[in-house]
């Protein structure tokens, strides 16, 4: 689990092709990797993979055909510039939002400009992922977690600060780019708890009622 949070951009130094699979060494830039193990994940532009090897202050994580597919490190060519954080402890602030670092979709950089010293995004976004996405809500787009500013009917808009800028890979984002895009999973929770039909199911489970008699006041 990861909060989105960015700690450091690194860059993709090498691929190697393994059978259908492909094995990535990455560069950590500032990321400490001191108290990282061999088993351990790292979200890599929003991609939960697992470390198979160290070196110095490089790692090397295997990336499946699946993934590939299914995500932008596909795109990728040698000297990219990833976003990279940490596994989540359960004594680390939440300063972002619950993310797991399975990539839900790929979304697509339509338009950037400034406003004042900010940069507005406005993201295309697959159909099927746009009943999970909220003004005001949370999403994690290339594992940075950001606040949705507006929903349309094709996409989405952010508004990234300069600091957000500066600490991660969005400031190299150019219109026609490819983003990874996951989005909150208490939407997805919400979903599944509907999944029976009916809103008067779910509102009947959450009644003043019901509350109370679990000790809820």
């Amino acid at each position: 689990m990861f909060t989105g949070i960015i700690q450091a951009v690194g860059t993709l130094q090498q691929r190697q092709r393994m059978g259908g699979d492909q094995r990535f060494w990455i560069d950590a830039g500032a990321l400490d990797l001191s108290d990282v193990q061999l088993g351990d994940s790292i979200a890599v532009s929003g991609v939960c993979l697992t470390v198979v090897a160290l070196q110095n202050k490089r790692f090397a994580v295997d990336v499946s055909l699946e993934t590939v597919e299914r995500s932008i490190l596909g795109d990728l060519s040698t000297g990219a510039p990833v976003n990279l954080e940490k596994a989540l402890r359960l004594s680390d602030r939440l300063g972002g939002h619950l993310v797991a670092g399975h990539v839900d979709g790929v979304g697509t950089l339509l338009s950037a400009q400034s406003a004042g010293r900010s940069q507005v995004y406005r993201v295309r976004a697959p159909s099927e992922l746009l009943r999970y996405i909220a003004s005001k809500g949370s999403i994690t787009v290339d594992g940075i977690s950001l606040t949705v500013n507006a929903v349309y009917d094709d996409g989405f808009a952010l508004n990234l600060i300069p600091h957000s800028l500066a600490q991660t890979t969005a400031r190299h984002w150019k219109p026609g780019q490819r983003l990874n895009l996951e989005v909150d999973l208490l939407a997805r929770y919400l979903e599944r708890l509907m999944a029976d039909g009916t809103e008067s199911a779910l509102e009947s489970r959450l009644s003043a009622a019901s509350l109370a008699a679990k000790g809820y006041s």
